[in-house]
């Protein structure tokens, strides 16, 4: 191999390579004697890696998808836990209430505004003085802790240092909250059109979801028992009670 180099005043170095007659007719003969040897390796190589990926992905991808509420590897979906909360309800002595949220429950019916969803409650009815507890299922049949049987336990005495509405007072003094949209006029709760006693019911809601309505926590913080003493209902044992 030669190489020639041309040089100007002001222009960059050039080179040109030359090769030897005897080099090119060697390499030609060699390629023209195995003309597949250079294209067959490299496509080889990465069929094998496609299909050591896809095998990889065969083994890892089922273990690692998570597992749906409701199929058949799941045995506590929350369909299967509502119903048994039912039952649970019932035979606890409590009624299954299907209660909707709406905004406006301080204007008349007719204007009240209906929000999406809907939430089952246990209500539990004293046949001595008439008085109810709303307790939401999911917390009703929960066996570990929930903030709402925590607070019914603990039975903090209210402050009362707020105005307006003492359960709602006392449900934000808990941490939770009955309010719809804020403080204002304009009122909400978690209504039952069929039902002329708690039509809109405050439903005391913690940050964990969990739910007792606020007068019936309001009143147990001073002693007294409405509609039934939940510490004979919810699957959670009191954890303050003496051992």
């Amino acid at each position: 191999m030669t190489a020639r180099r041309k040089t100007s005043a002001g222009t960059p170095f050039a080179f040109v390579l030359t090769f030897p007659p005897q080099l090119i007719e060697k390499n030609r003969s060699s390629i023209s004697k195995s003309p597949m040897r250079l294209f067959v390796k490299r496509p080889l190589v990465a069929l094998m890696m496609m299909i050591c990926i896809a095998l990889a992905i065969a083994i890892i991808l089922p273990a690692a998808t998570p597992v749906q509420a409701g199929s058949p590897g799941n045995a506590h979906s929350p369909d299967t836990d509502l119903a048994k909360a039912e039952k649970y309800c019932v035979r606890h002595g409590g009624e299954v209430d299907v209660r909707a949220p709406y905004f406006n429950t301080n204007a008349d019916p007719e204007n009240w505004f209906r929000l999406s969803g809907e939430r089952q409650f246990c209500k539990f009815t004293s046949k001595k003085d008439g008085s109810r507890i709303h307790v939401l299922l999911s917390t009703l049949y929960s066996d570990k802790p929930t903030l709402a049987a925590l607070a019914y336990y603990a039975e903090v005495p209210y402050g009362g240092s707020c105005n307006g509405n003492p359960g709602s007072c006392y449900c934000s003094q808990l941490g939770g909250t009955d309010l719809f949209g804020g403080i204002n006029l304009n009122g909400g709760g978690w209504v039952q059109k069929s039902d002329p006693i708690d039509t809109a019911l405050e439903a005391c809601i913690f940050p964990d979801m969990s739910s007792i309505d606020s007068w019936g926590l309001t009143y147990h913080s001073a002693g007294i028992i409405r509609g039934r003493n939940l510490a004979k209902a919810l699957r959670y044992p009191n954890p303050y009670a003496a051992k």
